[in-house]
């Protein structure tokens, strides 16, 4: 078995069963419960931790602004307005299930995150009209289907680092069918996630691999419209990486104004780690080496075999 090892976490990139279940519980915590006050000193007061949706012209200042934008694109692309359950894949500190239940009028919100941290914010609102739960996609079983479904970056959390291409297809389709099977017939599927552009796989920064999200990797696009096929139809595909140039830059300049209060919380090696994984991922998207893709799905409801 191949092991990439960092100083806090071991990564296996061992090939596996096209139906295992991406990225370990604890991959996701070795990055993701670095601690919520951490967190919170550099994310805008939505804690939304996924690129956002800026319009020209607008600057850091307007990060918090530009993450509602967000929001409210991907709920109005699922269709979610006035549902009676949505999904929230990868749920992270819940921006979007308190954005569907206040603003949309959605009945019942649900999210799935591996994160402890995450998970145990959420359900510490008590909102009856979101529900929380640390919990693997894959293992997810509701008792009634969905009218919509979000997973905004949840992707790059399905195939782990080291797979073949045919592997990650296979995860990928693992992952399409648990939506087609949890959407009512005709429910949309709301997408967003860094993808491959120009360069190839094997060339991407073994840092971010290894040091910041062990066990995950990008696909690149034909590996997503490949894995769909005959699950859903793509509706619209929208190319935003300048976005995420801009979100990541916001980010770190407001990491480097707590920087002292960050490193007081959790120490002066893991504020470095997170100051060099945001300007190699500044980098990434200036150069077009990676991509931010917005996708919109349509399920569909007879597909052939």
């Amino acid at each position: 078995m191949n092991k990439l090892t960092t100083k806090n976490f071991e990564v296996s990139t061992q090939a596996i069963k096209p139906d295992y279940q991406g990225t370990s519980t604890e991959a996701i915590q070795y990055h993701y419960d670095d601690g919520n006050d951490f967190f919170q000193l550099w994310l805008d007061n939505t804690m939304a931790y996924t690129c956002a949706l800026w319009e020209p012209g607008e600057g850091y200042e307007a990060l918090e602004t530009a993450q509602i934008r967000k929001l409210d694109f991907h709920i109005n692309q699922a269709k979610a307005k006035g549902a009676k359950r949505v999904l929230d894949i990868g749920c992270g500190w819940g921006p979007l299930l308190k954005r569907l239940v206040e603003v949309h009028g959605v009945e019942k919100a649900v999210g799935l995150t591996l994160s402890k941290a995450q998970a145990e914010l959420v359900q510490s609102w008590k909102n009856p009209k979101i529900e929380s739960y640390w919990e693997n996609w894959a293992d997810h079983d509701p008792e009634e289907p969905y009218d919509a479904i979000l997973a905004i970056e949840v992707l790059e959390h399905v195939a782990q680092v080291g797979l073949s291409e045919t592997e990650k297809v296979k995860a990928y389709r693992h992952f399409f069918e648990r939506c087609h099977q949890w959407l009512k017939p005709g429910s949309c599927l709301s997408l967003q996630t860094i993808v491959y552009e120009n360069m190839r796989p094997e060339n991407f920064n073994e840092f971010l691999t290894t040091e910041v999200f062990p066990e995950s990797d990008h696909a690149n696009l034909a590996e997503l419209v490949k894995a769909s096929q005959r699950l859903f139809e793509i509706v619209t595909i929208r190319n935003d990486r300048l976005d995420y140039e801009l979100t990541c830059k916001a980010w770190l300049a407001r990491l480097k104004a707590n920087r002292t209060a960050a490193v007081n919380l959790v120490g002066s090696e893991v504020v470095a780690r997170y100051e060099k994984y945001l300007k190699f991922c500044i980098i990434g998207f200036h150069t077009g080496n990676i991509n931010l893709a917005r996708i919109m799905m349509r399920r569909l409801d007879k597909p052939c075999k």
